[in-house]
């Protein structure tokens, strides 16, 4: 007798538990059909075809809305640039309307040239070497070498030569004009000439007061 009221309470019980899933199910279920909705819904709008042809300019492409067909429009007159204008010549290419430069655009002071190390040790060394021998550590590694910067070629090269180079590169050599920004090309430019000069340079170039630290 006891057994079967145990088994009563047992069924009543699970009775129980099934009514309450119940209303679960059917709760999730009406959530799975409103995503499934709502998805749908989306996709249906988004994936519309004028979407995928947008009345925009695509650059190089022709435009039938202007009257000369072009999609890049010319500048308005007056406009002023928010970047570097470039408009000086000689800093920017170190040519002028004679050819290359044989003049700096600007003061060489000690700053200069410090600055002009800095970027030379970066870019140059790798390649033409600290001291501008063209022995550098990728050279030493089976890369191609570089002339030496104190062959006479190189020596009477006017100084705008160095700065086109630096940025347009020459043979093997590529252009820097990215990594090295106008005013530091002129800078290494000076610190090469300094190379060369050190190469080169007697008694005679150094000043009287300096020259006792010498001797």
């Amino acid at each position: 007798m006891l057994s079967h009221k145990r088994t009563q309470r047992r069924l009543s019980t699970q009775r129980s538990q099934r009514s309450r899933r119940k209303p679960i199910k059917v709760f999730f279920s009406a959530i799975s059909v409103i995503s499934v909705l709502i998805l749908v819904s989306a996709f249906s709008t988004a994936c519309r075809q004028d979407m995928h042809d947008q009345p925009k300019p695509i650059p190089l492409r022709a435009s039938a809305f202007f009257a000369d067909e072009r999609s890049a429009r010319p500048l308005v007159e007056g406009t002023v640039s928010r970047e570097h204008l470039r408009d000086d010549t000689l800093l920017e290419t170190g040519r002028t309307g004679n050819g290359e430069a044989t003049m700096f655009p600007f003061r060489v002071d000690a700053r200069v040239l410090a600055r002009g190390r800095e970027r030379y040790d970066i870019y140059c060394s790798p390649c033409h070497g600290r001291t501008g021998n063209g022995d550098g550590m990728v050279v030493r590694r089976g890369f191609r070498r570089p002339p030496s910067y104190h062959d006479d070629r190189l020596r009477e090269a006017p100084v705008g030569h160095f700065v086109d180079v630096i940025a347009n590169g020459f043979g093997a050599m590529a252009d820097y004009r990215q990594q090295v920004e106008p005013r530091d090309r002129w800078a290494i430019t000076a610190y090469i000439r300094a190379l060369q000069l050190s190469e080169h340079a007697t008694i005679a170039d150094v000043p009287a007061a300096e020259r006792a630290r010498l001797q």
